[in-house]
């Protein structure tokens, strides 16, 4: 046993024990080191800082795949109900039935959340390689319309039929240009600069889709995708002096369009009157003034769910174009005020997937969806609230319709794979394998980490 006389006069007793090299133990032994637990060769135990941070980006990243799982099951079933709400006096006046409507929505909803939640399973790699093929079997489903198995719905020739089944060939086509988008400005990343490089195949993948969907009379549809288009490469860092210029060409042209058909001119000739002539009323304006006055009799709390006046026969469309207009009779404008926080939501909620990622096809795909899915549900909110002429265009997640529903469901997926790779942090080049370019508008990744 030994004496070791410490710093502050004290003394330490230390013991060695028979048989043994010299350890010391007792009050003033140090400990031997431990050696630290590693993943590879030269590893240390990191930070406790450093796990923390590990873990909240987990926790961020996550939370944002559930926020956008969990509002859009919230609006598929909401849009179950109001379409059984909104469509059963005239479903029973045709066929006696009055779930018909509402149990086609909810098959079609059945068919459609496992298709989002097999999408979401899928890596963003393989959507980017098979993102052109896509677009050529949506086409390829477009061009159907124009054989003797389409279907022309008031005035469009925009649906195929299979028998009883019908669908929509270009809800498919807003999802694959999409995706098309997306895999040309990864490939095109180093070369944002040269418009050429950019516009030339992104013009040659939208116009084609675009002509096809306008010579079926379809324009409602032509502009979503518009917005699509331009959302995803905006998103994805197309100069902005480029989009002003694509966007002035657009302004030329749309008028010419729109006015090539004698259906949309007195359309828009009755929204810009006001609606103001009788003639109109029992006409062109008895829609949009029956969704006024569904809107304006709700009130602030609604008259309850069920209880809509407009749905008996006054207002066309109330299951579908104008569902929003059923949604602010019954539930008031509490209702439709929660349903505009909830698409603000899943705006803001995908806007972040964009803000994690480092991949130049996830951006713009998310951003491209993104303008698809909210530019849509305001351009169907503006036609009930007069703001725009009747366009035809469904409330996403909500109005009846299969192809719709269906589809969103599968690009909504498609954002959720996004999402649920965003964890991956840490590998050289990427959560999904990709490049780490960064674009030039502000929907970069913060100082390079993810939030």
């Amino acid at each position: 046993m030994a004496t070791t006389d410490l710093p502050n006069g004290r003394s330490s007793r230390q013991t060695t024990a028979p048989g043994t090299t010299g350890r010391p133990t007792g009050t003033g032994a140090s400990r031997p080191a431990v050696p630290s637990r590693s993943t590879g060769a030269g590893s240390s135990r990191r930070p406790n800082g450093a796990v923390v941070a590990v873990k909240n980006v987990f926790v961020a990243e996550s939370s944002t795949f559930y926020t956008i799982l969990g509002i859009t099951l919230f609006l598929v079933v909401f849009g179950v109900v109001m379409v059984l709400s909104s469509s059963s006096v005239e479903q029973y006046a045709k066929t006696h039935d009055f779930f018909g409507a509402a149990s086609r929505q909810g098959l079609y909803a059945v068919l459609g959340v496992p298709l989002m939640l097999v999408a979401s399973r899928v890596p963003a790699r393989l959507w980017r390689k098979w993102a052109m093929r896509i677009l050529g079997a949506a086409l390829a489903l477009q061009l159907l319309v124009y054989t003797p198995l389409g279907i022309e719905v008031q005035g469009n020739r925009n649906w195929v039929g299979f028998g009883s089944f019908t669908a929509q060939p270009s809800e498919a086509i807003k999802l694959a240009l999409a995706l098309g988008i997306g895999a040309i400005m990864y490939v095109k990343r180093d070369k944002l600069e040269d418009w050429k490089e950019i516009f030339v195949p992104v013009g040659i993948a939208t116009v084609l889709p675009l002509g096809m969907v306008l010579l079926g009379g379809d324009q409602g549809t032509a502009m979503i995708m518009l917005i699509l288009v331009l959302g995803g490469l905006y998103i994805g860092g197309a100069r902005a002096r480029h989009l002003l210029v694509i966007l002035g060409s657009i302004a030329v042209v749309l008028p010419f369009v729109t006015m090539a058909s004698a259906s949309r001119q007195t359309r828009i000739s009755a929204w810009l009157s006001g609606c103001t002539d009788s003639n109109q009323y029992q006409d062109l304006c008895w829609q949009p003034v029956h969704g006024m006055w569904a809107l304006a009799s709700g009130g602030v709390f609604g008259v309850g769910l069920g209880n809509s006046k407009a749905k008996w026969s006054w207002l066309p469309e109330a299951d579908n174009d104008y569902i929003f207009a059923i949604i602010g009779e019954e539930l008031g404008l509490v209702g439709a005020v929660v349903v505009l926080a909830l698409f603000v939501v899943l705006a803001v909620s995908m806007v972040k997937v964009i803000r994690q990622s480092n991949d130049p096809f996830v951006r713009t795909v998310t951003g491209a969806i993104v303008a698809w899915i909210i530019g849509q549900a305001l351009v169907n909110i503006a036609v009930v609230l007069g703001l725009l002429p009747v366009l035809g265009v469904p409330l996403p997640l909500i109005s009846a319709g299969g192809s719709a529903l269906i589809m969103t469901l599968a690009a909504i997926g498609v954002v959720l794979s996004f999402a649920r790779d965003l964890p991956g942090k840490g590998r050289g080049t990427g959560a999904s394998g990709t490049d780490r370019s960064l674009p030039s508008n502000g929907f970069a990744p913060q100082n390079g980490t993810l939030r």
